[in-house]
């Protein structure tokens, strides 16, 4: 159940360092880092069996969800459009995980 927010805290902190290299853009560097870094957590937690561990990833994906959604409908580009997928279907898989651990 890390698996993906590993590879989420890579893509997510690669994309902002990319984004800063090829356009100068400090909230993208900002925000990837940040993202990145709430699903690495989110990860270690969930490696270790420890606490908040899926609370931690579905509000990173939450997060990547809602900070995406504005630019995605308004610019209609591709990149935003897949970073709000990205988001909603990791915050879907994140909620079941949640439902499944604490709700049954």
């Amino acid at each position: 159940m890390e698996h993906p927010a590993f590879t989420l805290a890579a893509l997510c902190s690669f994309g902002g360092v990319m984004g800063y290299m090829r356009k100068g853009s400090l909230p993208s560097l900002m925000g990837g880092l940040g993202v990145g870094a709430l699903y690495g957590v989110g990860g270690y937690l969930l490696k270790q069996n420890m606490d908040y561990g899926i609370q931690v990833s579905l509000g990173a994906s939450l997060l990547l969800t809602f900070a995406g959604a504005p630019r995605a409908i308004k610019l209609r580009k591709p990149l935003p459009i897949a970073l709000t997928t990205i988001g909603l279907v990791t915050s879907a898989y994140y909620a079941k995980k949640y439902s499944e651990f604490y709700l049954e």
